[in-house]
Order: C-alpha cells, then sequence, then structure tokens
C-alpha cells in the first residue's frame, strides 16, 4: 500500500513529533514509512521550528507517534495496528482542522 504523496503533508501547526519503536519487532513498518514521509527535507521546510525526532529502542515496546500542535494538544498513534496510510491521513486531517481554527482567528 503506497503513502500518500509527501507533498501533501504539512507540518505548519505541528511543534513536535516523536516517533518511538524497537526496529527488530515485525509490526513497525507503518510507523517507520510515518516516520520517512514526515521527516524529508521537503516536508520539514514547511515548518522549520517543528521538531521531529526518532528514539529507536531494542525493548520490545510499541510503535508509537506523539505529535504536539502549536496549541498544545497532543495526537498519539499506536503504529501495530495501523497503516502508513492511516496515520499520515488522521495527522493530515488534523492538521487542515488545526489550519482553518487558526485562519478563522486571524480574521476576527
Amino acid at each position: 500500500m503506497a503513502a500518500p504523496s509527501k507533498a501533501s503533508v504539512v507540518l505548519k501547526a505541528v511543534r513536535t513529533i516523536t516517533v518511538r519503536f524497537c526496529p527488530f519487532e515485525s509490526n513497525v513498518r507503518s510507523t517507520r514509512e510515518f516516520l520517512a514521509a514526515v521527516g524529508s527535507e521537503k516536508v520539514r521546510s514547511t515548518n522549520m521550528n517543528c521538531e521531529v525526532t526518532s528514539m529507536v529502542k531494542h525493548d520490545r515496546s510499541e510503535p508509537v507517534v506523539d505529535i504536539t500542535y502549536a496549541d498544545g494538544e497532543r495526537l498519539v498513534m499506536k503504529g501495530a495496528q495501523l497503516t502508513s496510510r492511516e496515520m499520515l491521513e488522521a495527522f493530515q486531517s488534523r492538521c487542515i482542522a488545526k489550519d482553518l481554527q487558526g485562519k478563522a482567528a486571524a480574521k476576527k
């Protein structure tokens, strides 16, 4: 299953992204693909203040993506049961909603 285009990912409303996984587990593929999508130079250039961190641990832990938005809200996705497409779609829908909220607040 191919992930959505990296060009569609925008980090404008995001403060931090932390990706944690054990590389020796069989269920980390989607989490690694998500990290590759948000860690690309083109995507990171959409918000140079966004901190993308990967924590690779050998402790058989569940793969987790923890996103903190500029307004303080958090999105935690457990990658063991999600595809990279599902994770990117959830992430992007929240980013679009945050961007629309920011634009509405700026108009007031």
